[in-house]
């Protein structure tokens, strides 16, 4: 094709007749990966002649066949070719040099994929390209060449192995780039903020994962710590911007100054703070050295910059902000940067830390414009990481924590304010300082609470300070005083009438005209289920409860507002019964609408997309909750189940596969309530395996507990249709042959298989055969299986083929000469079936065998026979003691279940006046403070936190490992010692654990009866088999087995006897 028809067809993508367009955009499809097509692409990129919308109709196409087919896929007609590759890297650096922005953008992500896939074997050229483009007196090309430097650092940012090339570019550019930056620092243009926010991130990308022993060196550490020093300290030029906040922080130098505080905090955190390195680090050396003597030049920096933005004579941006905050906070653990913030410490919490906490002009606006995103922006702010109020919380919260002055500090502040509220004549208090002191006190109850001498005045505290708000003429301190309740939730009031006011307020919170206070009120009513003057309060109020919640999920997606529900659901179970069908209609319809705002399938396009995932799963998880607490009543769970059927069919027919898990659940729930099948769930059967074959292979653990409901109380449609069968067989074979899948899903299989044979006894023969094949693909190999629990539950299929069809299977084990290895797989890992149900089924599938006739038994089993006896007296020793553990897991499930209940009746009251309220605080600050300082750290030490321990346990356990691999390699008994014990251990870990809510079909055989069945069938028919069986036995055998005949014919008579109680009732 000649370049001019190739430019043509870009043009026509423009034309407004559609069949032209496409038409155009079919023959470009056409032409990808034909040889010379990419080569005219760039030509017609790089014309200046060239239109520009044609330009960049050709960049976009090379930038995505670069993308498809520039690393091999052993597709012939999308290759290509080497002469190719070799004219595009020639050429891409200096078409980025001439290419407008909206080209060059297309351009810098082809460079970005050469780069990945071919630098630096071959693409050795790029090295020598870039210097000559940094050379450049031409500040146009200079700042190509930094694009391209930013590409190549880029490739190796989050690169862990292959990373000397990073020496070496370190070692080629970072000298001219550093005398580029110090330049441009002078300059107050657009252009110089670009390519030093360039020069920063490309410094940034080699320090991502390790800090080189160059740039270690006080010969690169001085000259780019101070270069990011001057960043930090350069005034922003602000000719020609606007005053719009927003716009100033995406203005070139706002970029440029984060990413310089980014280099330095990354240093900082990551490399040079002691308290945050594990103790054998190769970075304590330079910690060390660098927390004495640039640390302190740094925190200079930002203190300074604090000074001014107090002073109200700089603007920083919020991510600046939060930078600051999250340096602070590191600064406080090591005693160093410690005694610097200390001495400011007072000055950051009244002026640094408390204004971001107040309720602002912003937030105020958010609020009216908009308040289902002020709650976003609000609720679980201190998950937001890039957030300036989640950095100066956690500044706050870890001086708090750790240094006593500090705390008292905060606590003072909050106080003071609160006190200036309260005495302040009501037209001149201010509301938003009083909302900034509570938001501290409630960042800081999790270190209150705990501490006797504090948490003991919270009650007078929110009589006084708290309370007053319900009622408050300002919304934002209304939802305050709930968010309060919420914080504070694990507070114990002594006076139960406080209780019945914090419960009444919510009540009325809860009708509140306010989307925030209805929300931070319903958050709050959940915490205080555990009181129980409060759940007895809200039974008449639960169907206005619920319906306020579903009222605001409409309103508003948010995954904790149904937690709320699910929540009480469980607990309001039985009360919610009368109008449970008209709840789950509105649960079905809220969860249609939210499904319907997401995009198709489900997919996650945006963080609103998420925020409607996590809501719709929370609607599942209530309706789950409902049905099963709903068990007891099948007239009102059949009505649930036509109610709800849409939820099902909608998320499963459009395959939304992050709420597959929510919908198996209820589908679970329906048919394991019931014990029965509906026409209805018959239907979804049909769905689900659809669903399956289309879109849900990789969900077959979610899917299990339904497969095996259906099998276990639709027993009789599965004995009797084939078609059923054959889907239950496909998913089976599905799973254990897929590539795409390992050994969790193919146990998942096995147990699908194990409740085939169990619940279709008789019926199934036909998959015996093809369901050994299976297992056996596994089982055969010595290396065939690597988990414990895949091992177990595959053997176990074959012991339920046995239990199935003793005979045909022992036929088939032999025709494929599997029986000596899988009689050696099963008696050589006994003490791994250690469940209830896996000592009963080996019992089962042993006492199968014994009723084939010695002769007809293989030889290599009739040579073994006694051991068919010995494996049955060891899974009857070993019974006992699975009962009993399966008992005590019973109980101890009972008991916590019990302990969630736990009540405190403690009634006494108290008549604090108003006084005593406003010096609650005081009181506290006054208290003894020995039962408070087992935290606080003196300001001569270092704090060392949870992190830092993790970080000493992950580096002790990569020590063992190492030192594992030692005494592999080398001959040491000492060594091989070691890996005995610790591959002991390991199989003690590997047991399985029981399964307490496992049902089965064996579940009502006595293993006692079957064995006294068998064994004495076996001595009065077949006695030349019964003596070939006990011909070994020892004495302590005979007494066990006498033994264990004399308790099978006990609990046979119980039965008989129970039986026939049965029947006369």
């Amino acid at each position: 094709m000649d370049i001019q028809t190739l430019y043509n067809l870009f043009q026509a993508t423009f034309q407004p007749d559609t069949n032209i367009r496409m038409q155009a955009e079919l023959q470009l499809q056409q032409l990808d990966g034909t040889q010379g097509t990419l080569l005219l692409c760039m030509q017609i990129v790089g014309s200046e002649d060239s239109e520009i919308h044609v330009r960049q109709a050709a960049s976009i196409y090379l930038k995505n066949a670069i993308k498809r087919n520039w690393v091999e896929k052993g597709v012939s007609n999308l290759k290509i070719t080497d002469s190719d590759r070799e004219a595009i890297k020639g050429n891409v650096l200096q078409m980025l040099v001439s290419a407008p922005s909206i080209v060059r953008s297309q351009l810098i992500t082809v460079l970005g994929v050469i780069i990945a896939n071919d630098f630096p074997s071959q693409y050795t050229a790029l090295p020598g390209q870039i210097q000559a483009l940094l050379q450049s007196q031409d500040p146009k090309v200079v700042h190509v060449g930094l694009l391209a430097l930013k590409e190549l650092t880029r490739a190796y940012k989050f690169r862990a192995t292959e990373r000397e090339p990073v020496e070496d570019i370190i070692v080629a550019f970072f000298p001219a780039i550093h005398q580029i930056g110090t330049r441009l620092m002078s300059a107050d243009n657009a252009e110089a903020a670009g390519m030093l926010k360039l020069i920063f991130k490309a410094y940034h990308d080699t320090i991502q994962l390790e800090l080189s022993e160059r740039l270690r060196d006080n010969s690169f550490l001085i000259p780019w710590g101070t270069l990011f020093i001057q960043m930090v300290e350069k005034p922003v030029p602000t000719d020609g911007q606007s005053g719009d906040r927003e716009e100033l922080e995406k203005g070139p130098w706002w970029k440029a100054k984060r990413w310089a505080y980014q280099c330095l905090n990354r240093i900082y955190t990551r490399y040079g703070n002691p308290t945050a390195l594990p103790s054998d680090s190769k970075y304590k050396p330079f910690a060390t050295s660098f927390i004495q003597n640039f640390a302190p030049n740094i925190l200079t920096a930002y203190l300074k910059q604090v000074e001014l933005w107090v002073a109200k004579q700089v603007w920083i941006s919020p991510r600046v902000l939060c930078l600051m905050g999250n340096f602070f906070e590191e600064s406080v653990k090591d005693k160093h940067t410690w005694a610097m913030i200390k001495a400011h410490s007072e000055t950051l919490i009244t002026h640094f830390v408390f204004p971001q906490l107040c309720f602002t002009s912003a937030d105020e606006a958010l609020w009216v414009d908009d308040p289902a995103e002020y709650i976003h922006s609000k609720i679980g702010v201190t998950e937001d990481f890039d957030s300036p109020v989640t950095a100066a919380i956690n500044f706050m919260t870890v001086m708090a924590r750790y240094r006593r002055n500090a705390f008292m500090q905060v606590l003072a502040l909050a106080n003071n304010v609160l006190q200036k509220y309260n005495e302040a004549p009501e037209g001149a208090r201010n509301p938003r300082e009083k909302d900034g002191a509570l938001v501290m006190i409630g960042a800081l109850a999790p270190l209150i609470l705990p501490k006797k001498s504090l948490a003991s005045n919270m009650e007078t505290f929110f009589v006084s300070h708290v309370f007053t708000e319900f009622k408050s003429q300002h919304p934002f301190l209304r939802a305050r005083a709930c968010e309060m309740v919420n914080q504070f939730s694990d507070l114990d009031f002594e006076n139960p009438n406080n209780v019945a006011i914090v419960y009444t307020n919510l009540m009325e919170s809860l009708r509140d005209s306010q989307l925030p206070v209805k929300v931070t009120a319903a958050l709050a009513l959940r915490p205080m289920i555990r009181h129980d003057d409060v759940r007895e309060a809200m039974k008449p109020h639960l169907q206005f409860i619920m319906q306020e919640l579903l009222t605001v999920t409409n309103q508003i997606d948010l995954d904790t507002l149904t937690e709320v529900m699910d929540d009480l659901v469980e607990v309001f179970a039985q009360d919610l019964a009368p109008f449970a069908v008209q709840l789950c209609e509105q649960l079905r319809d809220t969860f249609l609408r939210i499904c319907g705002d997401m995009g198709p399938n489900g997919q996650e396009d945006t963080s609103d997309d998420s925020d409607k995932t996590m809501a719709a799963m929370g609607v599942l998880k209530t309706i789950s909750t409902l049905i099963l607490s709903l068990e007891s009543t099948p007239d009102v769970l059949s009505q649930l189940e036509v109610a709800l059927l849409p939820v099902v069919t909608f998320t499963l027919q459009n395959a939304i596969m992050d709420l597959f898990d929510g919908v198996f659940e209820i589908i679970d729930g329906f048919t394991f309530s019931a014990k029965s099948i509906s026409p209805n769930m018959w239907a979804v059967f049909e769905l689900i395996y659809k669903t399956f074959k289309e879109s849900a292979l990789d969900f077959m653990e979610e899917m299990m507990p339904s497969l095996d409901n259906y099998l276990s109380y639709g027993k009789e449609l599965f004995c009797t249709n084939e078609n059923a069968q054959h889907s239950v067989y496909d998913i089976i074979d599905t799973v254990m042959t897929s590539d795409r899948l390992g050994e969790n899903d193919r146990v998942q299989a096995c147990k699908l298989a194990e409740s085939f044979l169990l619940n279709c006894r008789g019926h199934v023969d036909k998959y015996i055969a093809p369901i050994l094949n299976l297992v056996f693909h596994y089982l055969a190999p010595e290396e065939g299986i690597e988990s414990v629990e895949f091992r177990v539950q595959a053997t176990e299929v074959v012991m339920n083929s046995l239990y199935y069809n003793a005979p045909e299977t022992l036929r088939l084990l032999e025709e494929n000469r599997w029986t000596q290895r899988f009689f050696e797989v099963w008696f050589s890992n006994l003490n791994k079936f250690s469940r209830v149900h896996d000592k009963k089924l080996s019992i089962f599938a042993l006492c199968s065998i014994l009723n084939v006739p010695v002769a007809q038994l293989p030889a290599t089993l009739q040579s073994a026979w006694p051991q068919v006896l010995n494996g049955i007296l060891k899974n009857f020793e070993g019974l006992p003691v699975a009962q009993a553990r399966r008992r005590e897991m019973e109980r101890r499930f009972n008991i916590v279940s019990d302990d969630d209940e736990e009540e405190d009746d403690d009634d006494e009251d108290d008549d604090d006046d108003d006084e005593e309220g406003q010096k609650a605080l005081e009181a506290a600050l006054a208290a003894d403070e020995s039962e408070v300082e087992e935290e606080w750290v003196d300001d001569d030490e270092d704090v060392y936190d949870e992190g830092h321990e993790y970080l000493e346990f992950l580096a002790r356990e990569a020590a063992k490992k190492s030192a594992a691999l030692g005494g592999e390699v080398n001959d040491g008994g000492e060594g091989r010692d070691e890996d005995g014990d610790e591959d002991e251990d390991e199989d003690e870990d590997d047991d399985l654990e029981e399964e307490i809510y496992f049902e089965s079909p064996l579940d009502e055989l006595d293993p006692y009866i079957v064995f006294r069945e068998v064994f004495t069938g076996l001595q009065q028919h077949n006695l030349a088999s019964y003596n070939e069986l006990t011909k070994a036995t020892t004495p302590e055998q005979q007494e066990f087995i006498m033994h264990l005949l004399h308790v099978g014919e006990v609990n046979a008579i119980a039965a008989a006897e129970n039986s026939t109680a049965t029947v006369k009732a």
